[in-house]
């Protein structure tokens, strides 16, 4: 987890794709538009960025990264082909989080597997936001708007 007593926003993917886990980074595919959709929220070019300075970045913004799946089997990179999915322990991380304002979520499965453990009390609001994956086909024109409403939270 990326995030420190001062995270008032935890953002949580489901699980790193291949090229992510072969990095060693959150949202290194290169046709991930995770960084461009929260430059605005975070008022840098978070794209332009090496890696360290753009966690720190998030941090300084109050936001923090997590994903919501412990293990899971999957066969590529697709949250539709995850298997024996099982999930963090979302409520120790908010209560271990004191700053913590919300939890926003990137794309379907992650909310999903979230609500599915945290149900209708949750420790914080929960926010469905559009996946930033290539595989999820929608312009970023249309994702950025519920992006860069995170603002909110921060």
């Amino acid at each position: 987890m990326v995030a420190d007593a001062q995270t008032r926003l935890l953002l949580l993917g489901s699980l790193p794709g291949r090229q992510s886990l072969a990095a060693g980074r959150y949202y290194a595919h290169p046709r991930n538009q995770f960084w461009r959709l929260l430059s605005p929220v975070v008022g840098a070019d978070l794209t332009a960025m090496e890696y360290q300075a753009r966690l720190a970045a998030l941090l300084g913004a109050g936001i923090g990264l997590w994903d919501v799946v412990e293990s899971a089997r999957r066969r590529g990179s697709l949250d539709a082909d995850l298997r024996e999915v099982e999930a963090r322990d979302l409520r120790s991380a908010a209560a271990g989080l004191p700053a913590l304002r919300a939890m926003a979520f990137n794309g379907a499965k992650a909310y999903a597997i979230a609500r599915a453990q945290l149900g209708d009390d949750a420790p914080v609001p929960l926010i469905a936001l559009p996946s930033s994956s290539p595989a999820h086909a929608v312009g970023i024109a249309a994702k950025q708007p519920p992006w860069t409403a995170l603002r909110e939270w921060l």
